[in-house]
């Protein structure tokens, strides 16, 4: 077995991950920690995980994380992954990190976006994490940026896309809508019950923090810069997103084309499926696992192929993902504690 540990287990994503690690057949999960509830039992905080997780939150210091570990999930926010994986890193542990903060390539992008970073030097050491692009440099990394939800319900759908040059690198439009957990666990006036219950809204429209995310990977397929118009909204339900994304086919490409090109690129692949003609995707068809359901349609007036992607924001948006650069990091099957069916209902 090989023992891992989560650095910030008590939010939506952390307790995805533990949900995930608790019955994975080839990881044992050797600590967890949480500023908040430090030394209370795991099961105490998150009934869901008695019998399953029989350990305490500890406190988020690398020597409790790293002793006899293999790998270090860090389930932190934003800034605070960039001062604790440098001494993960020198502690001789492998990482997959689930915040923003080695997502991006250019520290320039980064600092624009977010803050200055603290140890740039690490942005071009780390593996961007989507396996099914990146899977020979995720297997030798010792640092893996997990991609976010959003960018990946985006990036899965248009990266063979624009490597084929099927669509238009530019004017491509993303509407997504995600459940209220991607908003994270923390309280929030905005996200109480009665503020959320029976509305939907859309926010961040002046720039959300992943449209540079989903650029730079589109620009590498693409050859070229790309641009994109992002819409993120907020649903009321707990977890999954559902991406619709507006593009201009290149030449006389068409439906099948597009669609022959996913099936070539993921045909072999375990987690993305390609729905047929007149098929789309919806997020109770991939909740709780780490699937990505693709379907797409022509508008006949316009001319714009519409394109769809669902996957729920905890999973294959966070914590599913998460193990699944960590199976290949650890040299196990990439399906390992993941192949597993939707819930339903």
């Amino acid at each position: 077995m090989h023992k891992v540990a989560v650095m910030g287990g008590s939010g939506y994503a952390g307790v995805e991950l533990l949900r995930l690690l608790a019955g994975h057949p080839a990881m044992q999960l050797a600590a967890v920690s949480s500023r908040q509830y430090q030394g209370r039992a795991v099961a105490e905080v998150f009934g869901a995980l008695e019998g399953w997780v029989d350990l305490e939150f500890c406190a988020p210091e690398t020597r409790a994380l790293t002793a006899g570990v293999e790998l270090v999930f860090t389930a932190v926010p934003h800034q605070a992954a960039m001062a604790t994986v440098p001494e993960l890193l020198a502690a001789g542990v492998k990482v997959v990190d689930l915040s923003a903060d080695f997502r991006l390539r250019d520290v320039a992008t980064y600092q624009k976006w977010y803050v200055a970073h603290s140890c740039p030097e690490l942005l071009q050491r780390a593996v961007y994490g989507l396996c099914e692009f990146y899977r020979d440099q995720v297997a030798a990394a010792e640092l893996v940026a997990n991609p976010g939800c959003y960018v990946t319900s985006v990036l899965v759908p248009l990266v063979p896309l624009l490597k084929a040059g099927l669509i238009a690198s530019q004017g491509i439009i993303a509407d997504s809508a995600s459940g209220v957990s991607g908003a994270g666990r923390s309280a929030k006036l905005n996200l109480l019950h009665a503020e959320v219950h029976e509305d939907f809204k859309a926010y961040a429209v002046a720039g959300h923090r992943h449209t540079p995310e989903m650029e730079q990977e589109l620009s590498v397929a693409a050859g070229r810069p790309v641009r994109l118009t992002f819409t993120p909204h907020l649903l009321p339900m707990d977890r999954g997103i559902l991406s619709t994304i507006y593009v201009q086919a290149a030449g006389n490409a068409g439906e099948e084309d597009l669609r022959a090109c996913w099936q070539e690129a993921y045909g072999s692949e375990p987690f993305i499926r390609v729905l047929g003609p007149g098929g789309l995707p919806a997020t109770k068809q991939v909740r709780g696992t780490n699937r990505v359901a693709l379907g797409l349609a022509t508008d006949p007036r316009s001319g714009l192929i519409k394109i769809f992607s669902a996957l729920d924001n905890l999973t294959k948006g966070a914590g599913g993902q998460a193990v699944q650069n960590a199976n290949l990091m650890l040299g196990l099957p990439e399906t390992a504690g993941l192949d597993q069916p939707a819930l339903t209902p």
